[in-house]
Formats: structure tokens, C-alpha cells, sequence
């Protein structure tokens, strides 16, 4: 399996997503847009931006637990910067969950005085959940709306199998009618997806991600392997090895030998695939904001 191949991956359901969305568009006053935060731009798709046009948007910052908490800040302020709400949550725990609602009104504040002036109270307020895959848009759905099922809406004037999430007073989600996939021209970004698991791993090469986790990993988080793996390299020691020298220098670490005394690279690369996706290699964000022009 070439390197291109262990990343094109993404199906091509997009268009009838996007027409699906647009649809449901009409039927929500914002749109709430979930991303991983250790990598929060290739976790978005960039056609959303064209999809919901001028609907109000908030970014949701999932699995902050897991990314660089000064990373992350750097991230909700170039969001602050561009005119964007953004908020950093952990889903599992239910971590910033509490500034959602807050948030979504404070972006619906003229909207609902508006609607106060013509003697709508509590007016009720709806909002699209979108997501890539495996950035954890269902465990928002649920944590929110706190084990209540979705009630399924067939009716005139609403897209049918539409799935209606009540989490608070007057206050509905709505799941996304489709799944929303990423979309990449850079390499990078692909296998940046498949190192925080949005890509089954199944189909992909796990020795050669887990040697290119290693490669990414070791400029700017070589100590965070020196630790983890007790390998006891300085600095520059660890930026000299590549990917492979690294996964055989950890499997022999971890005692992880097959006959003969050869190193089981197999075995070696799911366990730093698995340790770095449950953050047991500490908090790391793969990518930073773009820089302010």
C-alpha cells in the first residue's frame, strides 16, 4: 500500500450531505460545528463555510482533555479574532458543556429580543450538530442531551427522518441529516486525520502510520517519547532517528520480541497508535492557528 493510497479513504456521499443539510438549514437558527481540538482545522470540512453561508455558527473545541491547553487558547482566540464563537469541551466528562447553551443565545441575542418585542417569550431555539467522523458529535448529542432519545420528525415542511434531540427548555438539536467528510489536497492533513483514529484502521498501513506518527512527533514532542518510553535519548539523538528506528527502539524498550530476538514492529505500532490517541503520550495538538496577516 502506497503512502497515497493509506489516506484517500473519504467516500464520496458530499453532495448529497451538503443538499440534505441545506434542506434542514431552514429549520435551525444556528449551527454548531464539532472539531478535534488537536487538530482543529483538518477535522473541519472547508465546503461548511459555503454549505450554511451567513447561519450563525459555533465551533465547538472537542477533546480538549487530550490537546495542549495553551494550544487550544491560542486556538478560541485567532477564532475571537475572525469574528468566530468557538468554546473548548470534553465531551466524556461534560468539561465546558455548561457554556453551550450561553453561548448559542448570546449569538441569538437580537434574534430573540427581536422576537420579545412581538411577544414571543422563550422563543424556542433550534441547532444543526455537524461533524466530521470520530470528533465525537454523537457523545455531544448525548452528554447534552443527557440519555434522551431522538425523537424522529415526519411531518410537512420538515426533512423526513430528521433526528430532534430536547436537551433544555425550548432548546432542540438536531442531529446531521448525512455525514459530513473531510476534505484534503495536502497529504498531511489525511494523515493527520488517521493518527487521531478518524480513519479505520483496518484499511490503512498500521506500521507505516505509526512510523509517521513518529516523524511528525519527534521534533517538537521528542520528549514527550523520551518519557513515555524511557529511552533515555538527548535531544538531538532522538531527531537523528527516523520513524523506524524509533517504533524498533520502543518495541525493544517494551520487550516486544518474536523468534529469533526481531523486533514485532506490528505490535509495537498499534501500541503508539493507541497510547497517542489516549493522550498516555501527554496533551499534544498536532496543529496551530494560522498566523494573523
Amino acid at each position: 500500500m502506497s503512502e497515497a493510497e493509506t489516506i484517500q479513504w473519504f467516500p464520496g456521499h458530499m453532495t448529497r450531505t451538503k443538499r440534505k443539510i441545506e434542506q434542514s438549514l431552514k429549520l435551525v437558527d444556528v449551527v454548531a460545528e464539532i472539531v478535534d481540538a488537536r487538530l482543529p482545522l483538518s477535522s473541519q470540512n472547508p465546503d461548511l463555510d459555503k454549505i450554511i453561508l451567513n447561519k450563525p455558527r459555533i465551533i465547538i473545541l472537542n477533546k480538549c482533555d487530550m490537546a495542549d491547553k495553551k494550544a487550544t487558547n491560542m486556538w478560541l482566540e485567532y477564532y475571537k479574532s475572525i469574528g468566530k464563537l468557538a468554546i473548548a469541551v470534553d465531551c466524556k466528562s461534560g468539561r465546558g458543556l455548561e457554556k453551550f447553551i450561553p453561548c448559542v443565545k448570546s449569538l441569538l441575542k437580537e434574534k430573540i429580543e427581536s422576537a420579545k418585542k412581538k411577544g414571543i417569550i422563550n422563543k424556542n431555539i433550534k441547532v444543526m450538530v455537524v461533524g466530521i467522523p470520530n470528533v465525537g458529535k454523537s457523545s455531544f448529542i448525548n452528554k447534552m442531551a443527557k440519555g434522551a432519545r431522538a425523537k424522529t420528525e415526519d411531518r410537512p415542511g420538515v426533512t423526513r427522518g430528521n433526528q430532534w434531540f430536547t436537551i433544555g427548555q425550548n432548546f432542540d438539536l438536531l442531529d446531521t441529516p448525512g455525514v459530513l467528510w473531510p476534505k484534503f489536497e495536502d497529504k498531511l492533513v489525511g494523515e493527520k486525520l488517521a493518527f487521531c483514529g478518524s480513519v479505520k484502521d483496518e484499511i490503512l498501513d498500521t506500521e507505516h502510520l505509526a512510523i509517521r506518527l513518529l516523524d511528525f512527533l519527534k521534533k517538537d514532542f521528542g520528549g514527550n517519547i523520551n518519557i513515555r518510553y524511557k529511552l533515555e535519548k538527548v535531544k538531538d539523538e532522538l531527531a537523528d532517528l527516523s520513524g523506524l528506528d524509533l517504533l524498533k527502539l520502543i518495541g525493544k524498550k517494551r520487550g516486544m520480541l518474536i523468534s529469533g530476538g526481531e523486533i514485532d514492529t506490528e505490535r509495537a505500532a498499534i501500541m503508539v497508535l493507541d497510547e497517542f490517541r489516549s493522550a498516555k503520550l501527554g496533551s499534544i495538538t498536532l496543529e496551530n492557528p494560522p498566523k494573523s496577516k
